[in-house]
């Protein structure tokens, strides 16, 4: 199973909220550069980066600094928050991201999403940011009627590289990650599956792997120390078996 540590930019700055909420946030540090060397230096071998400024406004805000890291670390990253329209999506191609996350055009946008998937196989990630299985759009600030499973079955057929899928109700709150939902995902899903939301330590991506996800992104418990990303490589190397009790 892969780690992906977060790196979330906001004002120039690394920083996580809680439960995706803007007025609850911590700031990291000063020079999300720094931040992801330091990842590395630690044994990362990808990197989950976000423009949460440009997921709420659908402008990059931070292209110079998350160009920067790609180029810097040269690891294989994931870049999200504000991708919805094709300019976008070549410009983070073009400077080396692996793959490009999409969320809120996913659901807003669905010819585009299409034409976006058929035009890039295996480089687009359809990005489920999920309160109570409602997708929430526009950086997790406007809920949809939509559900994450009708949206996994509106794709189905699409050459994704993988599917995020975020419970925002547990991001940045390290109560540990909604296990039952992932392995439905898992289940479900024609693609990887990337959980994201409340993994605080060393047992969560135990957990997880007995789900059948192919990996999931860390942030607070990674800044804050609850766990280092040296044990959470090791449990993830030694992940067990996909059966998993939570599913059904």
């Amino acid at each position: 199973m892969d780690i992906w540590p977060a790196i979330d930019l906001r004002g120039g700055k690394c920083v996580r909220l809680t439960q995706g909420d803007f007025a609850a946030e911590t700031v990291y540090g000063d020079d999300p550069a720094v931040m992801a060397d330091h990842w590395k230096s630690l044994g990362a071998e990808r990197l989950h980066l976000v423009d949460l400024d440009g997921a709420r406004t659908g402008e990059a805000t931070h292209a110079a600094a998350i160009s920067a890291i790609i180029d810097r670390t040269a690891l294989p990253c994931q870049v999200g928050g504000g991708i919805r329209d094709e300019a976008a999506v070549r410009r983070w191609l073009e400077v080396g991201a692996q793959q490009v996350v999409v969320g809120t055009a996913a659901v807003e946008s669905p010819d585009w999403f299409r034409d976006m998937a058929q035009r890039f196989p295996g480089r687009l990630v359809l990005g489920l940011d999920a309160r109570d299985g409602l997708v929430a759009t526009c950086g997790w600030e406007r809920p949809s009627q939509v559900t994450v499973e009708s949206l996994v079955e509106q794709y189905r057929d699409l050459p994704l590289a993988a599917v995020v899928y975020t419970d925002i109700m547990l991001d940045g709150t390290l109560a540990g990650p909604n296990l039952k939902a992932m392995a439905a995902m898992a289940a479900t899903a024609p693609w990887p599956v990337i959980a994201s939301g409340g993994v605080g330590k060393r047992d969560d991506v135990v957990a997880l792997g007995s789900t059948g996800v192919s990996g999931c992104i860390v942030g607070r418990a990674l800044y804050e120390g609850t766990v280092t990303l040296p044990e959470l490589l090791q449990a993830a190397a030694a992940s067990p078996t996909p059966d998993s009790p939570y599913r059904g």
